[in-house]
């Protein structure tokens, strides 16, 4: 590899699910010998330079400006943003390709005319693309996705099939061999989708943007994802990647703002108390939650099991995601207070270690969201997911996760699908119990898998080790070619 005198320019969306992985490949790249210049808004940049100080690593800080208020909004990043403005959000992001591409023409005179070895900008910023090659660097769209999801995903807002369906069920028409899709895994904001909607109208134009890239790289396994993988390759034309897992450790988690409200020693001390694979984990992720009717369902069916669990509870969908959580709206009363006096059950507020808690022996499956990193987090672990996705690339992600890892099975889908408490009970017995046998061996074969994609040893290379490599491969060529056309 170079040396440190060559850069890369990483830019993610604004949000803690995008961060995640971003930060984990910088710290590959820094690993591998290249200075990282980590792009982001004034306060994502300010919190995340408190955590990671110049002294530590090759990651660098650079700001840019986005005047949310000239778009109605309040947030830099979606973390605290209601899940109904997150749209808007996203459409807004169009106004920092002119920001982008002053700050990309500052860094390359910072160094001394030295152009980044490449760019690689979120799968939200397609118009980046442009940016990057009015500079004659190279540019990668990175998908912090998994393939199938993400392919299934992208399928559905360029064809919007649903629109022409008389069923329940369609195919996709670019990628049938996804299966047949429901109308419930038609998300609310799919449903809304027209020429004259402004997320259609972006997510398309968006989508179209990404042909003019020079690849795409996907945070997922290529011998686990082969399908996704299969369907943009083929759709694209250009080289593709899976460079996952991109996780980051709870240590470094923590340092992009979410640290966990209660101490990680007290919940693995917790832990250590019960039985191999007998606690049963439950986390909608860092932006989803569920109605409350729903989440009392999910209280009493767990007060009525056989299990141990940890539950990562929020305030439920249509509360201030930020607010404190008051357990008698939205809890059975003396609920808290009893699994506390059987020591059955272990609740946390908002935020929990979840790479420990997932790591750890004693924990048999995950009740879901099914968000790309959290999947990761546990199919690296093997635990077995029961899956309840809420919306985006969660609906697609879960049914890859039952129909072709098969390490899952679906208990509840988007926030208006009615769960009962004894299908609740039914479905943790389905994985915990003697029946899902099957599921966690497949669950521990896929975790070898993921290990082997990223074993780097003198007698053995993971795929996702060279696909990292020949991105760089890719992009110096790229930078020497252009370099002797210009002489």
């Amino acid at each position: 590899m170079e040396n440190k005198t060559e850069y890369v320019v990483l830019f993610p969306f604004m949000a803690q699910g995008h961060f995640i992985p971003f930060l984990a490949l910088a710290q590959i790249l820094d690993r591998n010998r290249y200075t990282v210049v980590f792009v982001n808004t004034p306060l994502n940049i300010k919190n995340l330079r408190k955590s990671f100080p110049p002294s530590s690593s090759s990651i660098k800080f650079a700001e840019i400006p986005f005047d949310t208020s000239d778009h109605g909004l309040q947030h830099e990043n979606t973390d605290s943003l209601p899940y109904n403005l997150i749209p808007r959000f996203v459409e807004a992001t169009p106004s920092l390709k002119l920001p982008f591409r002053n700050l990309l023409s500052d860094l390359i005179d910072i160094h001394g005319g030295e152009k980044p070895i490449c760019v690689i900008s979120d799968f939200f910023f397609g118009w980046a693309t442009d940016v990057a090659h009015a500079f004659g660097v190279f540019h990668l769209i990175f998908s912090c996705t998994g393939g199938f999801g993400m392919a299934c995903y992208y399928s559905m807002w360029m064809n919007l099939p649903h629109r022409f369906c008389d069923g329940d069920e369609f195919l996709l028409p670019d990628f049938p061999e996804a299966g047949r899709i429901h109308v419930t895994q038609v998300t609310p904001a799919m449903s809304m989708a027209g020429e004259n909607d402004p997320l259609t109208i972006f997510l398309q134009k968006n989508f179209v943007s990404w042909t003019n890239s020079d690849g795409l790289l996907l945070n997922t396994v290529e011998e686990l994802d082969k399908l996704g993988l299969m369907y943009f390759r083929r759709k694209l034309g250009f080289p593709v990647w899976a460079i996952g897992p991109l996780l980051l450790s709870e240590e470094d988690r923590s340092k992009t703002g979410r640290q966990s409200t209660i101490n990680s020693k007290q919940c693995i001390q917790w832990l250590d108390k019960k039985d191999p694979k007998s606690v049963l984990y439950i986390s909608f992720g860092s932006q989803n939650t569920i109605p409350a009717p729903q989440m009392m369902k999910l209280a009493k069916a767990l007060n009525s099991s056989s299990r141990n669990f940890i539950w990562v509870i929020r305030p439920p969908l249509g509360f201030d995601i930020n607010s404190e959580f008051v357990e008698e709206e939205w809890l059975p009363e003396g609920f808290l207070q009893n699994i506390h006096e059987q020591d059955k059950g272990l609740v946390i507020s908002k935020w929990a270690p979840q790479v420990e808690i997932l790591a750890h022996k004693s924990v048999a499956a995950f009740i879901s969201h099914c968000g790309w990193n959290s999947v990761l987090e546990t199919v690296k672990y093997g635990v077995p997911v029961i899956g309840w996705p809420i919306g985006a690339d969660q609906l697609y992600n879960a049914k890859f996760l039952v129909e072709q890892a098969k390490v899952c099975v679906e208990l509840g889908r988007g926030v208006d699908f009615e769960v009962t408490q004894e299908e609740i009970v039914v479905k943790i017995e389905l994985v915990m119990g003697e029946n899902g046998e099957g599921i966690r061996r497949k669950a521990c074969e896929i975790k070898e898998m993921i290990r082997d994609a990223i074993r780097d040893e003198e007698n053995f290379r993971g795929s996702s080790v060279k696909a990292v490599e020949e991105i760089f491969i890719a992009a110096l060529l790229r930078k020497e070619k252009i370099i002797a056309e210009t002489k």
